[in-house]
């Protein structure tokens, strides 16, 4: 059985709504709309974790087509709705557009979508915790 990682990943703030997401060298620039105060210079912090959930199962979906030596060019559309009080993430409805999968593997190939990381987060939550660090503590972040 492989063993568990732990990775880290830093946000810095950028003024505005703008944070960018710093991880292995690559930066992700999430934001606001314009309407809730952002200069809309990229997707929302919401829209990029149901984006992290469609790329991670497409990522999945095409590990099993690669592996039963399938067409590739798998396709992800997610719709989603944003209850209120406390917001979160009330509904998430993925489509998942293979066309190159023959119908009787639709049940080897749902089992092995249901192996994505972030998927499997949402039903086996991880323990969060966090701590606040004020005045005396370095910044692990360093602005690009």
């Amino acid at each position: 059985m492989a063993e568990s990682r732990s990775e880290t990943l830093c946000v810095a703030w950028h003024g505005g709504g703008r944070f960018d997401i710093q991880t292995r060298g690559h930066s992700v620039r999430v934001d606001q709309p314009r309407d809730f105060g952002g200069s809309d210079t990229g997707p929302t912090p919401t829209e990029l974790f149901v984006g992290s959930l469609a790329a991670c199962v497409a990522h999945c979906a095409e590990r099993y087509l690669h592996r039963c030596q399938l067409p590739a060019g798998v396709s992800v559309t997610v719709r989603y709705d944003l209850g209120l009080q406390p917001a979160h993430l009330s509904r998430v409805m993925l489509e998942i557009h293979a066309p190159g999968l023959p119908e009787g593997l639709r049940d080897s190939f749902t089992a092995a979508v249901r192996h994505c990381p972030v998927y499997n987060s949402l039903y086996t939550p991880p323990e969060v915790t966090f701590d606040v660090l004020t005045t005396g503590h370095e910044a692990v972040c360093h602005h690009a």
